[in-house]
């Protein structure tokens, strides 16, 4: 079978490389496309996934979203149409979707939080399999369309992509960071311009607390634009090009995210984290928050600055096969 999987942002190349590697060991051609968004190609490059350039990121407003959604699906329709694919996936990408619909390929979309309206009454409509972790109600998604379509996994996606993962001490050489001295690793929100925008917000007091309270504070911006501003603010370790970061997290004493999937990361790798997300909690965070694997900051006071016991995170890892994800992503076969 001739696969077709497309990345437009950074964790979609974490959750898919497992899928990619078991799809091919399965025998199967796959073939990837991404888009120039984030650290999505750098990503790409550090663990050897081959690619096809698509696209790019065209901004936060929803006049320019559907202007790339428009370009972009087209430009891979272009791309597709002579490869004769037998079946697209997604993480959350409207672009495939959009495209292997037009093109009359079966598709199989994936994502793990569920308020993201406009993005899943696309998705879930034209896919023909939604791929969801069994924390999200199943009923929360009957109004995208997805009602028939819907294939759970136990758990988080990170331990299924994390599975194999082994750190590496490297990347606080590459840093420049101390072990023996507090780290704390801070991801900043999706939104571009952030540091500015919100130049009193919780985010901007957690950066505060954390360079008083004498932590090692690395700081992973998404954009160019936060980058820029964060270095200017100085005080902080702000890398120049995509690192390790699930090796950071590892090795880290806590971890605080304005996003998603970091904060889920440090939760499969048993570091203590806290989310500082201001929108609408998923079903996943819920539960998260009510296990207490992760923690809901309020105040910036809140932050436990403490170095951790060597190895105390490694009884809390679960490690779950990345073979589930791609068999519900694929479906039955003949």
């Amino acid at each position: 079978m001739r696969v077709w999987i497309d990345l437009t942002n950074s964790p979609h190349v974490l959750v898919m490389r497992p899928v990619i590697e078991n799809l091919r060991a399965r025998g199967h051609e796959v073939e990837v496309t991404a888009r120039d968004f984030a650290q999505t190609l750098g990503l790409c490059d550090r663990f050897g996934i081959e690619h096809t350039t698509i696209g790019h990121h065209r901004g936060g407003r929803v006049a320019a979203k559907a202007r790339g959604l428009a370009s972009r699906s087209f430009e891979l329709l272009r791309w597709a149409r002579p490869r004769s694919f037998d079946l697209a996936l997604g993480h959350g990408s409207n672009d495939v979707t959009v495209a292997a619909w037009l093109l009359r390929i079966p598709c199989s979309t994936m994502f793990d939080y569920e308020w993201a309206t406009v993005q899943h009454n696309i998705n879930c409509r034209l896919a023909h399999a939604v791929v969801v972790p069994d924390a999200i109600p199943p009923e929360r998604l009957y109004r995208y369309g997805a009602r028939g379509k819907i294939g759970a996994y136990e758990g988080l996606k990170e331990e299924y992509y994390l599975a194999d993962f082994a750190p590496d001490g490297a990347v606080l050489d590459e840093l420049g960071v101390r072990p023996e001295d507090p780290i704390a690793v801070v991801r900043t929100a999706p939104e571009v311009s952030l540091y500015h925008r919100f130049e009193n917000d919780l985010f901007t007091q957690v950066l505060e607390r954390l360079r008083s309270g004498g932590a090692q504070t690395v700081v992973l911006p998404r954009t160019p634009e936060q980058r820029t501003a964060l270095v200017r603010a100085g005080g902080m370790i702000i890398p120049e090009r995509a690192v390790d970061a699930q090796s950071l997290i590892a090795y880290a004493d806590l971890v605080v995210s304005a996003g998603g999937t970091m904060n889920r990361e440090a939760v499969a790798l048993g570091t203590p984290v806290y989310t500082v997300f201001e929108g609408r909690l998923g079903a996943v965070d819920e539960r998260l928050i009510a296990d207490g694997r992760l923690r809901r900051l309020t105040g910036p006071d809140e932050l436990q600055i403490v170095k951790r016991a060597a190895g105390a995170s490694d009884d809390q890892r679960v490690r779950r096969d990345p073979g589930l994800l791609a068999d519900l992503l694929i479906g039955p076969q003949p």
